[in-house]
């Protein structure tokens, strides 16, 4: 991989399992487990795109403890993993803030469960990731998924991960480790 890859997780706007939108909680586990496949793939940064600022302040807190407090010393490749989290308010202000850095605006792939008509492969997104010029941001909804707005704002939308069965309902911890490995992954 030489292009250089972003990911977020967004927290609204997403649908909750009544297909209304909604904005959902930071979850402790997704801080720290996404920071550390993030930082393990050589992900730029992650972003945690939530709307909700007493959101953002707890889980700035969290981190606080393991990139300054106790855990910092006890811990050191939680810290780490730590320097690569970013917090936005919105997927614009992301996108924004991606472009200041890279000097254009990112391409959006997005990850679904469900299948569509126009499903990127893993083969043509890692052959888009070689282009070292251009930005991608890797977007992971949280809830019961990204809402149709957004999913038609993609400019990819990666094919879903399959298993045996009909059974399809990953933690996003889970579908952005395999989705990480399939795109960027090395074979050793």
């Amino acid at each position: 991989m030489s292009a250089p890859l972003y990911i977020a997780l967004l927290h609204y706007p997403v649908y909750n399992r009544n297909g209304e939108v909604v904005v959902t909680s930071v979850a402790n586990f997704d801080i720290h487990d996404v920071a550390r496949c993030a930082r393990t793939y050589g992900v730029k940064a992650y972003y945690i795109i939530n709307p909700v600022e007493s959101q953002r302040y707890l889980a700035q807190r969290i981190m606080a403890h393991w990139q300054s407090g106790p855990g910092a010393e006890y811990n050191k490749s939680r810290k780490e993993a730590f320097s690569i989290v970013r917090f936005a308010d919105s997927l614009e202000d992301t996108c924004g803030a991606i472009e200041a850095v890279e000097g254009k605006a990112p391409e959006l792939m997005i990850t679904d469960a469900k299948k569509w008509s126009d499903n990127t492969s893993y083969q043509e997104a890692r052959e888009l990731l070689s282009d070292e010029e251009q930005p991608y941001l890797l977007l992971f909804g949280t809830g019961w998924g990204l809402t149709k707005e957004i999913i038609e704002r993609a400019d990819y939308k990666l094919s879903p991960i399959l298993g045996q069965d009909e059974y399809n309902h990953l933690s996003v911890r889970s579908a952005l480790a395999i989705i990480l490995d399939r795109l960027i992954g090395v074979d050793r």
